[in-house]
């Protein structure tokens, strides 16, 4: 007896199937009756499609980079005492003296680096600023070039390289570009540090007023006072790592230490 209900309900689980299969699938008419859609294979594809495209959209959303908040100045003042590297051209003799002011007001420690009618693509060519910034390990780096390229040609094409790799040695390390006190137009040069440097680490001199040694082109020791305070003034609004830069009492003060390199130097 028991092996007929079995036998039975084996029957009625085939039948169920069949007619579950031929309800899921668009299937033909049978005997003239028409099965009804069950809508089963639509969800199972509706769920996974549903799947995929979710996990599509995971994928995208990680694969997109997380944009960088933008900076708002003024930036927040460092006022820990630093070690400073300051590095150019012949407009240290002016602008190292009073820089050295600020420091000992500021209790910063100051290296001055001359190179006399330096150039970005003398110093880009150098290994001197990496190695100067192995040896002093400074928190701050001033750098004072291009008054030796006012009239370069077709500068952009020349010297960007070497601004760049001028940049690229000061790498992490905070700076301030103190852009040349033009005494006529520049080709460019001005143009090229600013678009090279960082946000917030180009200082422009051109356009500013000065009072010019017998040269015509070095402003005098005063000036050269006034313009570093100008460069002072400037940084804690616009500067992306201002320090503290309080103006010092006296006009002149003595670096840690000066090094000198000539022309001929490579």
């Amino acid at each position: 007896m028991k092996r007929h209900y079995i036998e039975l309900w084996l029957l009625l689980l085939a039948a169920f199937v069949v007619v579950a299969a031929a309800s899921a699938f668009e299937m033909p008419e049978v005997c003239g009756h028409q099965f009804r859609h069950s809508g089963i294979a639509e969800a199972i594809t509706a769920s996974r499609d549903t799947v995929e495209s979710q996990l599509a959209e995971v994928i995208v959303a990680d694969s997109i980079e997380c944009p960088v908040p933008a900076r708002t100045f003024p930036m927040p003042m460092d006022t820990t005492s630093h070690t400073i590297l300051f590095i150019g051209d012949s407009m240290l003799e002016g602008l190292g003296p009073r820089l050295a002011a600020y420091a000992e007001k500021n209790g910063h420690t100051l290296y001055n680096v001359v190179w006399y009618s330096s150039t970005s693509e003398v110093w880009g060519r150098s290994d001197k600023l990496k190695n100067y910034i192995e040896k002093i390990r400074p928190g701050f780096i001033f750098v004072s070039l291009g008054a030796n390229e006012l009239f370069v040609r077709d500068i952009a094409a020349k010297r960007r390289q070497y601004v760049e790799k001028i940049v690229a040695d000061i790498d992490t390390i905070p700076f301030v570009w103190i852009g040349p006190p033009n005494w006529k137009d520049d080709t460019g040069i001005n143009e090229l540090i600013a678009s090279v440097a960082p946000k917030g680490t180009f200082f422009l001199s051109n356009g500013m007023t000065f009072q010019r040694s017998k040269d015509g082109a070095h402003p005098t020791r005063d000036s050269a006072c006034d313009w570093l305070d100008s460069v002072a003034r400037w940084m804690p609004q616009n500067a992306l790592h201002p320090i503290r830069m309080e103006r010092p009492d006296k006009k002149h003060g003595r670096p840690a230490r000066i090094f000198v390199h000539q022309p001929s130097e490579k």
